[in-house]
C-alpha cells in the first residue's frame, strides 16, 4: 500500500493512503488487519478522507514496513468483520440525511413552484394515509395530528408550511432509525467477544498465540475461568461450562470429551483441550444484536413514556385547534395551534438523551446495555454489594502457612505452588506468588497434575499421594486425617482468612491462609454514593461471620450478610423490590447471576469474570470502585436533563400556540420555531452530562 505520513509522534501515527475514494469494507479491512498486529494498541480508519491512525509499541521501522506490504485483495477478512463494524451503517444513514436537506433546500431554489406543489400534495398522500389509518384504529395519536396539519396545509395551498413540517417529520424518522441501528450495533459489538490471544496446543506443548492465527482444524486449550473463544468440539478433558450467555441458563453444564461447546461462553472450572470448528463468530453477533432488538433493552420507561405522552396530547391539540378556529373565525390562528405539535420534541430529544449518556457512561468505562438501566440507576435507593472481587481486590494474598506434619513451612508452601501453578484462577496465583517472594523455586517433580471439578487438586510426588483444595474435597471425599495432637492448632486456624488444604499420604500437612485484600477506595465510595441519593447499603458474602463482620465495618456498610449462597442474595433482591426498593446489585457476575438478574440494575465488575458482560445490564472498569458514583452522577443528570427538555418543550411550544392564537405570528412562523425549537432541544441533549472536573474529583485519577 502507498501511503503518506501526515504526523507522528512517538508511538503514534498518522497516515493517509495514496488511491482514490476509500470504500467502507476498504476501511474495515484496513482496521482489521491493523488490529491483529501484536504491536498495535489501537487503530482507526477514516474513510472519507482516507487516513489512519495508529498508536503501537516496539519499533517505528517494523510498522512501516508491514504498511507497505499490506494491499486490500491479499487480506483474509472474516466474514463478519464488515457485517458488524457499523461503518457502512454510518454512511448510509448520512448520505440518506445529506440527500434529504439537499433535495429540501435545494428544491427551493431550482424547481419551479407548481412542480412542488405537485410534489408537495404527493408526499402529504403518504401521512394523510397513515393518519387516515390510524383513525380506522380508533385512534387519535401523533399520524392523526400529522396528517390534519399537512392535509390542512396543503387544502390552504400553503405548500411551504406542508413541505416544512414533512421534512422535519421525515428527518425525525431518520434520526430515530440511525440512533436505534448504531447503538443496537455498538453495544452487540461490546458484548462481542475481544479474545486477543489463545493457547494453541502443537506437538504436546501450549503456545500462546494471537487468536487472528487461529484455522479450523487447530486445537486450542482453555483453562478454568476464561472465555471459549471459537466454536468447536471438546478433544480432552472436562469442566463444567457456563452458557448463560446464549442459551440463559444460570447453572453451568458438564462438557466432556466429543461434546460440543460454543464462542463466548465460559469455562467455570476444569479445563478443555477444544477442536476448533469455526472461527469467524459473525453467528455470535447475529444472536446478540436479535437479542438487544428483542428485549427491547434500549427503551427507557422515559422514552416510552414520552411517546404515550405525544400521542395523549394530540386529542388536545385538535380539540386546540377547533375551539380557536370557532372563537375567532380565523383559520390562520387555528392552524398555528395545529403546527405547533409537541410529538416531535418529545419523540426525538427523549431517545437523543438516552443515547448520550450511554455514549458518555461509555467514556468512562462503563457499559451499559439500554437507557432503562440508566433509569433505574437515577431511581435506585438500595445497593447490594458482593465481597470477594467487588469490595476485594479478588488478588489474594498469603497471609500464614501452618503446618501440620513434618514438613517446613517453605517446602509445604512450595509443594503447594509446584501443583497450583497449573491452573490459573486467583487462590493458585497467590499461592504460587507467595513461593516467588520467598525464592521457593522446583523443578517439576510430581506426576501428571489432576484437576477434580469443583473440588481441588490431585498428583504424586515421589510415589506418595499429594492433594490440596477445599475442606469438603481433602477431610470429606479423600478421607484424610489430622495427626493427633495437632487438633487444637486446627481449631485456632484465624477464621478471617480463606483455607488452602494440602494433605500428603491422606494426612493434612499444611493450611494456607489466604488473604483478599480491601480496595482502598470502598469507603469512600460507600460515603460518597449515600451523598447521590443511596440510602441503604448492604454487603452479602459467603464467608465466615467474622470475615464479613470485619469488612463491612472497615467499608461502613449499614447491612451484612454472611455465609451466604446465590439463591439467598437473589431471594434478598427479591424481597427488597417488593417492599418499594429500587434496588442494584453488583457482583462478579458468575456466582451472582441469580442476583444480578433480580435487581432493578444488575452491574458486574470486568475483571471479576470474563461473562461478567454477559450477564450483568452494566459493566464498570475495574480500577477504581468510584466510577459507580461516577454512573450514579451521570443516570442522576440524564434524568434531570430529561426532565429540563420536558419543561423547554411545554414552555416553548404553549409560548409559540399563544403568540399564533394572539395574531402575532403566522402559521409558517410558528412551523419554523416549532422545528428550529425541536432541534435546539435535540442538539442540546447530545452534549456531556458530567463536567470533566467533576469526574476527575469524584474518582481521584482522569478517565
Amino acid at each position: 500500500m502507498k501511503f503518506i505520513i501526515k504526523h507522528e509522534i512517538k508511538g503514534r501515527l498518522r497516515i493517509h493512503a495514496v488511491q482514490g475514494k476509500m470504500t467502507c469494507a476498504q476501511a474495515d479491512t484496513l482496521c482489521w488487519f491493523l488490529e491483529k498486529q501484536e504491536y498495535v494498541t489501537d487503530a482507526k480508519v477514516y474513510e472519507r478522507t482516507a487516513d489512519a491512525v495508529i498508536c503501537y509499541t516496539g519499533e517505528r521501522e517494523e510498522l512501516i514496513a508491514v504498511l507497505r506490504e499490506f494491499s486490500y485483495e491479499k487480506a483474509d477478512v472474516p466474514e463478519n468483520v464488515p457485517a458488524s463494524s457499523g461503518r457502512e451503517l454510518n454512511s448510509a444513514f448520512r448520505e440518506k440525511l445529506i440527500t434529504k436537506v439537499i433535495l429540501h433546500y435545494g428544491g427551493k431554489l431550482i424547481v419551479p413552484y407548481p412542480l412542488r406543489k405537485v410534489w408537495m400534495t404527493f408526499k402529504a398522500l403518504r401521512y394523510i394515509w397513515k393518519g387516515l389509518c390510524c383513525l380506522a384504529k380508533r385512534r387519535i395519536e401523533v399520524p392523526v395530528l400529522d396528517a390534519a396539519a399537512i392535509g390542512v396545509s396543503v387544502v390552504r395551498g400553503d405548500f411551504n408550511t406542508a413541505g416544512s413540517v414533512m421534512f422535519l417529520l421525515g428527518v425525525g424518522e431518520l434520526l430515530e432509525e440511525w440512533t436505534h441501528k448504531k447503538s443496537v450495533g455498538e453495544l452487540a459489538r461490546s458484548m462481542s467477544l475481544n479474545v486477543k490471544k489463545v493457547w494453541l496446543k502443537k506437538d504436546d506443548q501450549e503456545v500462546l498465540v494471537h487468536s487472528s492465527r487461529i484455522q479450523p482444524g487447530d486445537t486450542v486449550v482453555v483453562h478454568m475461568g476464561n472465555v471459549i473463544p471459537f466454536d468447536g468440539e471438546v478433544s480432552d478433558g472436562e469442566g463444567m461450562v457456563n452458557q448463560a450467555s446464549l442459551t440463559g441458563e444460570s447453572l453451568p453444564v458438564r462438557r466432556a470429551n466429543g461434546q460440543t461447546v460454543y464462542a463466548g461462553t465460559v469455562l467455570e472450572e476444569g479445563e478443555l483441550e477444544i477442536l476448533v470448528k469455526a472461527v469467524s463468530g459473525s453467528t455470535r453477533f447475529e444472536k446478540i444484536v436479535t437479542m438487544i432488538e428483542d428485549s427491547e433493552k434500549l427503551k427507557s420507561a422515559l422514552e416510552s413514556k414520552a411517546e404515550h405522552l405525544a400521542d395523549k396530547l394530540v386529542p388536545y391539540t385538535l380539540l386546540g385547534t377547533g375551539i380557536v378556529g370557532l372563537v375567532t373565525r380565523n383559520a390562520a390562528k387555528a392552524l398555528s395551534v395545529l403546527m405547533v405539535d409537541f410529538s416531535c420534541a418529545l419523540k426525538l430529544a427523549m431517545p437523543i438523551a438516552v443515547l448520550s449518556a450511554i455514549r458518555e457512561a461509555g467514556q468512562h468505562g462503563i457499559t451499559v446495555k439500554g437507557g432503562k438501566y440508566l433509569e433505574a440507576v437515577a431511581e435506585a435507593d438500595t445497593i447490594v454489594f458482593d465481597k470477594t472481587g467487588t469490595l476485594t481486590k479478588a488478588k489474594p494474598t498469603v497471609r500464614e502457612v501452618v503446618v501440620f506434619a513434618d514438613y517446613p513451612e517453605d517446602e509445604a508452601l512450595r509443594i503447594a505452588a509446584c501443583l497450583e501453578e497449573h491452573f490459573p484462577h486467583s487462590m493458585a496465583k497467590a499461592v504460587v506468588d507467595a513461593a516467588k517472594k520467598r525464592k521457593l523455586y522446583h523443578e517439576e517433580m510430581h506426576s501428571k497434575v489432576e484437576y477434580i471439578v469443583a473440588h481441588g487438586i490431585s498428583s504424586y510426588i515421589e510415589d506418595k499421594k499429594v492433594i490440596i483444595g477445599s475442606s469438603h474435597f481433602v477431610f470429606e471425599d479423600e478421607g484424610c486425617t489430622i495427626r493427633p495432637g495437632m487438633q487444637a492448632r486446627f481449631d485456632d486456624l484465624p477464621s478471617e482468612y480463606s483455607h488452602l488444604y494440602l494433605a500428603i499420604e491422606k494426612e493434612l500437612t499444611a493450611v494456607i491462609c489466604i488473604e483478599d485484600p480491601l480496595r482502598e477506595e470502598a469507603a469512600d465510595m460507600v460515603r460518597m454514593l449515600k451523598g447521590e441519593g443511596i440510602k441503604k447499603v448492604v454487603m452479602m458474602t459467603g464467608d465466615s461471620e467474622r470475615t464479613a463482620a470485619s469488612i463491612a465495618k472497615r467499608v461502613g456498610v449499614d447491612e451484612y450478610y454472611s455465609e451466604v449462597l446465590p439463591e439467598d442474595k437473589a431471594r434478598f433482591v427479591e424481597k427488597e423490590k417488593e417492599s418499594g426498593k429500587k434496588v442494584i446489585m453488583i457482583g462478579d457476575g458468575i456466582n451472582d447471576s441469580p442476583a444480578l438478574s433480580a435487581a432493578d440494575a444488575g452491574i458486574a465488575i470486568s475483571d471479576g469474570a470474563e461473562i461478567a458482560r454477559e450477564i450483568a445490564d452494566i459493566t464498570i472498569a475495574a480500577d477504581d470502585l468510584r466510577v459507580i458514583v461516577t454512573l450514579k452522577r451521570l443516570a442522576n443528570a440524564m434524568m434531570k436533563r430529561i426532565q429540563a427538555n420536558y419543561r423547554g418543550i411545554v414552555g416553548i411550544n404553549s409560548g409559540l400556540i399563544a403568540l399564533g392564537v394572539g395574531g402575532v405570528i403566522q402559521p409558517t412562523a410558528s412551523a419554523l420555531l416549532h422545528n428550529t425549537s425541536t432541534l435546539a432541544i435535540s442538539l442540546r441533549s447530545m452534549k456531556d452530562l458530567l463536567p470533566e472536573e467533576q469526574n476527575v474529583q469524584q474518582t481521584g485519577k482522569e478517565m
